[in-house]
């Protein structure tokens, strides 16, 4: 099985710009880290679409995913360029469809198209976005709807976008959307349509969503709980005809590769900052590229297809991240 590697960019929202105040200077530091995974190894960059920081909202940058995705796909010229994932009450699916198909013509084809229900509540209330009814049980302007609420826009809303991306004159009207031949043009250039990655792993509505539309999948949890998950998408693909090869299996790992005679604390200290390494090597795999290799394999075996890294502070320092494309994914292959 073949295993690509992703790697998010930093843009505020994990407070990994905050050691640089100008704003221009902190957009080029994220630009620089996209530049440098362009240079080989790396299938793609990554960004977050929130709007207040993690993990309480404050007063520091957080730039906005959607204007990311498409600087980086002018400023870049080979990786994917990918949201982990889009909020979908944060824009009209419709609207989401037009924006995801003209990124995906700036990058000329290069779109890993995300998307979720949301979960940042906060965020959500202070942007007012509230709910998205047309009618029945609205959730009133700046609230934050329910969990089956959510779920039920997240349906709806997935199938407008494929709908949008697939089709000329897309007509549904459900409980919370509505569209009636909206005009799309041009839909993208990736065929049959852009990349379609919907992230969460609830069971009943969500891993259905990936095997009816989805062109990849994004979990987390304990292997016991990766495992079960790809059991139940396997499970969806079978009841509606789809193979379930034909899509991507996305996770997130954390790595910190180092040589076989380097001291482990030393090695580590400018990443971790002021966290201990003991607190730092708890989320984190910290080893010789053979030793990651080693400790990632189970969820290789598991049917894992796809990592999406992350950095700490690589918006001061690449080498952590170049280092991993230069030595651990090349083991991989």
């Amino acid at each position: 099985m073949a295993v690509r590697f992703g790697v998010f960019v930093p843009q505020g929202w994990r407070m990994d710009l905050v050691e640089i105040r100008d704003p221009v200077e902190q957009f080029e530091a994220m630009t620089t880290v996209a530049r440098e995974a362009d240079k080989g190894g790396w299938d793609s960059v990554w960004v977050f679409d929130h709007f207040h920081t993690v993990p309480e909202p404050t007063m520091e940058t957080t730039f906005e995913c959607w204007t990311i995705s498409a600087t980086l796909a002018r400023d870049t010229q080979r990786v994917k360029i990918g949201q982990m994932v889009g909020c979908n009450g944060y824009r009209h699916p419709a609207l989401y469809a037009k924006i995801a198909s003209t990124v995906d013509v700036a990058s000329h084809g290069r779109l890993y198209a995300g998307i979720g229900a949301g979960w940042y509540e906060h965020e959500w209330r202070a942007y007012g976005f509230g709910g998205a009814s047309t009618g029945g049980d609205a959730t009133p302007p700046g609230g934050f709807p329910e969990v089956p609420e959510r779920m039920r826009m997240f349906r709806e809303a997935c199938e407008i976008v494929h709908r949008m991306w697939t089709e000329d004159a897309p007509v549904f009207h459900g409980r919370h959307y509505t569209i009636d031949k909206p005009i799309n043009e041009p839909k993208g250039v990736n065929k049959p349509h852009p990349s379609f990655w919907i992230g969460g792993g609830g069971e009943k509505v969500t891993l259905k969503l990936v095997a009816q539309f989805g062109d990849a999948c994004n979990l987390g949890g304990d292997l016991p709980t990766l495992g079960h998950k790809l059991d139940v998408l396997k499970g969806h693909c079978e009841t509606v005809g789809r193979n379930y090869d034909e899509i991507i299996r996305s996770t997130g790992l954390s790595a910190h590769p180092i040589g076989p005679n380097e001291d482990p604390v030393k090695a580590t200290a400018y990443a971790r900052g002021e966290r201990s390494f003991e607190e730092y090597a708890k989320n984190t795999i910290v080893g010789t590229p053979e030793q990651i290799r080693e400790k990632a394999q189970p969820k290789v075996d598991l049917g894992f297809d796809y990592f999406i890294m992350s950095f700490p502070r690589v918006a001061y320092n690449q080498e952590t991240m170049n280092r991993f494309a230069e030595e651990v994914i090349p083991l991989f292959d």
